[in-house]
């Protein structure tokens, strides 16, 4: 148990006070929280993908149109996240380093996906690039130019919100880091490209990756938003939560839990990816950068 060391140099009362049986019965209660709200869940999507056997669940994924549905699953991501990506570093820059009129207009923007609803969000799409009644439907329209029901309208809404997952990891690092290191890089001449790559990115290079990764679970994980842009059009349109809601719709439970159980292998893989990164990289990395 730790202890607190006085002045004098001698130990005084314990910083905690709880006994062994209430902090054993808190570690229980945490065990359980997990095991029945995280590991339990997983557990069921899994047997449930498999209780047609292996060969049913591999012949899910042969349906063309559940390999259409991954394909824009992960093309949506690829989209998504470096956009996002490039835009939580450049409003992180701006927000932690700089004083500009609108710096508080601009942390709300940033905030703004957190209060609107995924549906509304994909709504005001719909709205604005929308056929004939959206503002933008008929100019797009005659130009050819499709949105919603489309690609684009999904990245877009996929885009509004996971934006701020990157910027909202790196705002207060920055922040807590200050300007010291970069000052004293441009004080030994190096310029400002530089004391990007060279301080400012080392610096923050786990707040961004795990920005990054929370900005990536949410783009492949996204049902609301991209639910009301998609048009639910099969093989075209239908993303892999939208997969999964038509096969559960349609009572192929074992062909929708298989898609589940996709959506969480990649989620692991991701987390597997930063464990294994951080295992083996994370004492180079954690090295101070060097101009």
């Amino acid at each position: 148990m730790p202890e607190r060391i006085r002045p004098g140099g001698q130990a005084s009362a314990p910083v905690t006070t709880e006994s062994v049986a209430a902090r054993t019965a808190l570690i229980a209660l945490a065990l359980a929280f997990l095991s029945l709200f995280l590991i339990l869940p997983v557990i069921v999507v899994f047997s449930e993908a498999l209780r047609k056997g292996v060969a049913f669940y591999l012949a899910t994924f042969t349906d063309p149109d559940a390999q259409a549905a991954i394909r824009l699953t992960l093309i949506v991501a690829a989209i998504a996240v470096p956009l996002n990506m490039i835009f939580g570093i450049a409003a992180s820059w701006a927000i932690a380093k700089f004083e500009f009129p609108g710096k508080s207009l601009l942390i709300t923007l940033i905030d703004l996906p957190f209060s609107i609803s995924p549906v509304v969000s994909g709504l005001i799409y719909v709205l604005l690039f929308g056929g004939a009644q959206g503002y933008f439907g008929p100019w797009l329209k005659a130009h050819g130019v499709e949105v919603i029901f489309a690609l684009p309208g999904i990245v877009l809404a996929t885009i509004f919100v996971t934006f701020p997952f990157v910027a909202r990891e790196l705002i207060p690092l920055m922040q807590e880091q200050g300007n010291t290191d970069e000052e004293a890089a441009l004080t030994l001449g190096a310029g400002g490209l530089r004391v990007f790559l060279t301080v400012t990115l080392p610096n923050i290079r786990w707040g961004l990756l795990y920005g990054v990764l929370l900005c990536n679970a949410r783009a492949m994980g996204e049902f609301g938003a991209v639910s009301v842009v998609s048009g639910h059009i099969r093989g075209l349109t239908n993303t892999m939560p939208l997969q999964v809601e038509i096969l559960y719709n349609e009572y192929n439970f074992a062909a929708a839990f298989a898609m589940a159980s996709l959506l969480t292998l990649l989620a692991l893989v991701t987390l597997l990816a930063k464990t294994l990164l951080e295992m083996h990289y994370g004492e180079a990395l954690a090295r101070p950068p060097r101009m």
